[in-house]
């Protein structure tokens, strides 16, 4: 009787489990992304959101077997948000870096590319940390390229903003010397458009390991590592089913997933 009860427990135990798990797969997955970042996020017009990360994110997704909710978030408060619960993870071109993983985990990278300087093409200085004494340099606030210039070029004037299309804006009216952003980000939102006509790269590629990172990664609450080992087999189905192929086709002339990982890392 006692073995009959008891069987009769067990598996009444392992169906709420399966439920719980099946209840838990099919919940909305909020996913925070920007809509600020060309070409990578942005808003059209009708209010639909575009660009390379929206279209990771939605692969993801897919491959993940959820249904995702995509929740905008202006860039100062993106993780605060995560940690507050308001979304579940955050795909915003989001540099994984030693500073960053005090607050959040991170998964694999799903892209990493160097930063750059942009200023006038006729520019008569240099993107040096002598060049650039004196000069007035927009950043959007709170990135890893805030930290480069804080670390790196103490003597420029640092101005920060809310957005990259505000540094871009103010640079085309001549109230910046530079600005330091992603280079994909410079040459496909900015140097690309009408408005970046007389402008170019200044130097060559920016780099600290320290405020740059690995990458760009996908974010999630600390501990919630069953969440972010799903978003890292995503990762890899999409680069080897093509999916991830097809998304950077979209937006870039070649791959910027950069050097593939080491074999079991």
């Amino acid at each position: 009787m006692r073995l009959r009860k008891l069987a009769t427990a067990i598996a009444a135990g392992v169906l709420a489990f399966g439920l719980g798990t099946a209840a838990q797969a099919g919940e909305k997955l909020r996913i925070g992304v920007e809509g600020a970042y060309p070409p990578f996020s942005w808003k059209e017009a009708d209010g639909t959101l575009k660009g390379f990360d929206i279209d990771v994110a939605l692969a993801l997704c897919e491959k993940m077997g959820r249904e995702c909710e995509l929740v905008e978030q202006d860039w100062d408060g993106i993780i605060p948000a995560l940690l507050a619960k308001k979304y579940d993870a955050i795909v915003a071109s989001m540099s994984i870096t030693e500073e960053r993983k005090k607050r959040v985990d991170f998964t694999k990278k799903y892209y990493h590319e160097p930063a750059k300087f942009v200023a006038r093409a006729d520019a008569k200085f240099e993107g040096t940390p002598d060049g650039l004494k004196g000069k007035v340099v927009g950043v959007q606030r709170g990135t890893i390229h805030q930290c480069y210039m804080e670390k790196i070029f103490p003597g420029a004037e640092l101005k920060l903003y809310g957005t990259q299309e505000e540094v871009f804006l103010d640079l085309v009216s001549g109230r910046l010397d530079a600005q330091i952003s992603s280079s994909i980000q410079a040459q496909e939102g900015f140097l690309q458009e009408p408005e970046g006509k007389g402008f170019a790269f200044l130097g060559g590629d920016q780099f600290d390991l320290e405020c740059h990172g690995e990458g760009a990664g996908i974010a999630v609450r600390k501990g919630d590592n069953e969440l972010r080992l799903a978003f890292n087999k995503a990762i890899k189905a999409i680069r080897t089913d093509g999916t991830y192929t097809k998304i950077n086709a979209k937006y870039f002339e070649f791959d910027i997933y950069g050097e593939e990982p080491p074999p079991g890392s």
